[in-house]
């Protein structure tokens, strides 16, 4: 399942991100999604795990990372027509 994480600290890395959940289970992937023009961090991005781990990794993994509260929810899926 594919996890929304949100308030990340703009220099936060995704080898970080990853380390983070890592700490409550296993981790597909990781992805923080910088801006296009200028590789800054948009201060979101998303982690992958497996289904029947990630509420109990929200509610494990709803706290700091690099100074900043995160907020982790599941993300929506994207409708395309």
């Amino acid at each position: 399942m594919n996890l929304y994480v949100s308030n990340l600290n703009p220099t936060t890395k995704e080898e970080e991100l990853r380390i983070f959940f890592q700490k409550a289970r296993e981790v597909s992937s990781v992805k923080i999604i910088s801006d296009r023009y200028t590789g800054e961090s948009k201060g979101f991005g998303f982690a992958d795990m497996p289904d029947r781990q990630t509420q109990e990794a929200i509610h494990q993994l709803t706290n700091t990372l690099a100074g900043r509260k995160l907020m982790i929810s599941k993300a929506r899926e994207i409708q395309r027509y």
